[in-house]
């Protein structure tokens, strides 16, 4: 029974965060940075930053989107050991950003830097070939190239990407990621490309709630449509009923109970919009009671036509 009720309670609150991430990504309201950790590499080699403080650095860089410049500076010369010099000329380079494949024409311009170094020539050619693709597949509007996205693990050996919502409500980073091509070899025996991703689950339900309420709108915690209610013990009417929903493409569930109050507290803490209620009198007289839950209004409807009735309430009007 705790399994059960565990994996009932995980499926639901992934349904939530799938529904989340659909009003997070088709609001429109987000953007995908995206940057190369060899282009990284190939920056600080660039400045003058000792290998072995690459990925310290990076870190630092990584705080950009927190903290000003001016105190990045200070911590990667004043506790990383680097020159004020060097941290100047990271600076300058870590505010480019911009359209993909404007920026990547940018770098790649005769005299620029980044062509002199092995490790930034092979990170431009790779995103080449990535910003083309995205322009085939006319997503590339979505996407700003920038230097200043670093991510600090330092297990990434290709491609990072950070994507941020744009909403009114701050939240930062929704989902991040990149390629790391030597992470699954440390544990296997042989190594394996991949990209991964990690997703803000807190960040994308507090976007899901603000945007819910923008539009006036309550979230619900279940897809169900219906709640087809029995005040007694008649376990086969119940079934007998939902089948028929089933049937019709309807999502319904039952619950059998003689308290109704149980039956109107689990529909409005589920926010289940329509319910179906039978009593004996309805059983007695071949109805049952159509209750629209916003709006508490109820109807009487014959048996027979109950399908039908919910297919017109529900099916959206052209």
């Amino acid at each position: 029974m705790i399994f059960k009720n565990m994996v009932q309670y995980l499926f639901k609150k992934f349904t939530i965060l799938e529904y989340g991430l659909v009003c997070a990504l088709t609001s429109n309201n987000f953007v995908v940075k995206l940057n190369h950790r060899k282009l990284l590499d190939g920056m600080l080699d660039i400045c003058g930053v000792p290998p072995e403080k690459f990925r310290t650095i990076c870190s630092s860089i990584d705080k950009l989107d927190k903290q000003t410049f001016e105190q990045i500076k200070r911590e990667m010369v004043e506790e990383k050991g680097l020159t004020i010099e060097t941290a100047e000329k990271i600076g300058t380079f870590v505010k480019e950003r911009g359209p993909p494949l404007e920026l990547l024409s940018k770098l790649k311009q005769e005299g620029s830097e980044f062509l002199g170094n092995n490790a930034s020539v092979a990170a431009l050619t790779d995103l080449e070939i990535l910003f083309t693709a995205l322009e085939k597949s006319k997503c590339i509007n979505k996407v700003v190239f920038d230097l200043s996205l670093a991510r600090g693990l330092d297990y990434y050996t290709g491609v990072i990407f950070e994507a941020v919502f744009k909403g009114a409500t701050q939240v930062g980073s929704i989902a991040a990621g990149g390629r790391y091509d030597n992470l699954i070899g440390m544990f296997g025996t042989k190594q394996v490309p991949a990209v991964g991703t990690s997703l803000g689950i807190e960040r994308v339900f507090n976007i899901m709630e603000q945007l819910q309420k923008d539009q006036n709108q309550a979230i619900r915690a279940t897809e169900t449509q219906v709640l087809v209610s029995i005040f007694g013990n008649d376990l086969s009417q119940a079934a007998e009923l939902v089948s028929e929903l089933w049937n019709a493409k309807l999502k319904a569930e039952y619950m059998v109970n003689k308290r109704p109050t149980k039956h109107f507290d689990r529909a409005e803490e589920s926010r289940i919009p329509w319910m179906i209620l039978v009593g004996e009198r309805e059983q007695n007289e071949g109805i049952v009671r159509l209750r629209d839950t916003t709006t508490r209004e109820e109807i009487l409807v014959p048996r027979s036509r109950i399908v039908e009735e919910l297919q017109r309430r529900l099916t959206p009007s052209s």
